[in-house]
């Protein structure tokens, strides 16, 4: 039985990819998500506010007293390649391609225009297969358009493809008035894939405190089916690789993605709830499901429920499925 795959031009062994978690945050989670079968593993993701409020602490405290005690500017180390939380990412990046065995692909949560690009160009040259744009922007700018929304999204994936080689794929939230016109506007401006969906993580609020609640929240096989209705009419129009992110918990997650056109499934909750070894249950469970149903390979029916909305107007066919949800599943929860 055949399940291999390709995502981002990378060979993968089979579909089951390790997301950005606490468990990919370190060399030894690597190894351990790389021994435990993950096709690919995706780091955890660098943000650049952290780069960022690290330099501005080393150059306080450099800069302090500077005027006053001119001897004393030289306790201080001259800063070197090998200090600090970016440094030591890009080591452990470095150390992960080069033993895990299986394609590394960093995750780049960037601010600024010179951070996105700057921050990548170090990933691949610490030996990223792959960059993972994950970009998490809040338009909380009421004169702010949709469109100009959407235009520098594009814009970061442009910046980024001058000054790197290796594949890119942007990471995005499904809360986009036209989430297939930004695919094509992506691809487009250089993207070689797409990761669909982030999860935003709203605040609650406590009402003890009045204060926002920063709470986590798994996610639930439940939650996959934004992603597998925007995969569904996206795939086939979008000629980069698609990965499906959320709600991945058991081998019938990991089936009900690829049906529909996905490359890979990506994560990150089951894992961090069970342990690396559950990517095995994931990947025999992929495998039971092909053996009951005769299938020898991912291509005997990756996308064949992508196929079937091709077929008909696809707006109306969602439009039908919404009535029948509403009308027969009340049914059937009222009974």
């Amino acid at each position: 039985m055949d399940l291999s795959t390709k995502y981002l031009g990378l060979d993968l062994k089979h579909p089951v990819v390790a997301s950005p978690s606490p468990l990919s945050a370190d060399l030894d989670g690597v190894l351990r998500l790389a021994d435990a079968g993950a096709a690919a593993i995706v780091m955890a993701s660098i943000y650049e506010e952290q780069i960022v409020a690290e330099e501005l602490r080393y150059a306080a405290l450099t800069d302090q007293g500077a005027d006053s005690q001119p001897e004393a500017a030289g306790y201080f180390p001259t800063r070197t390649e090998d200090r600090g939380v970016l440094a030591s990412r890009l080591e452990i990046l470095r150390k992960a391609s080069e033993r895990a065995g299986v394609p590394i692909i960093a995750s780049l949560n960037g601010q600024s225009e010179s951070g996105w690009v700057d921050f990548a160009t170090q990933l691949q040259q610490a030996g990223a297969s792959a960059i993972e744009l994950n970009i998490y922007r809040v338009p909380a700018d009421p004169a702010e358009t949709g469109a100009e929304v959407e235009e520098s999204y594009a814009a970061i994936v442009r910046a980024v493809k001058q000054k790197v080689s290796i594949p890119v794929a942007v990471k995005i939230a499904p809360f986009f008035s036209s989430p297939a016109n930004l695919a094509t506007k992506l691809a487009g401006a250089g993207a070689d894939g797409l990761v669909l969906f982030n999860r935003f993580y709203e605040p609650d609020i406590d009402l003890n405190a009045l204060t926002p609640q920063v709470n986590l929240h798994l996610s639930a096989p439940y939650d996959i089916r934004v992603p597998l209705m925007w995969i569904s009419l996206i795939s086939l129009r979008f000629k980069g690789s698609i990965a499906a992110t959320t709600g991945v918990w058991s081998g019938e997650e990991v089936v009900k993605y690829l049906l529909v056109g996905a490359d890979v499934a990506m994560t990150a909750s089951a894992l961090v709830k069970f342990g690396p070894a559950h990517i095995g249950v994931l990947v025999r469970g992929l495998r039971d499901w092909m053996e009951q149903h005769g299938f020898t390979s991912l291509d005997d029916f990756r996308g064949r429920l992508a196929d079937h909305r091709r077929a008909f107007d696809a707006a109306a066919l969602m439009r039908a499925e919404y009535r029948d949800i509403l009308t027969a599943g009340y049914a059937s929860v009222i009974r």
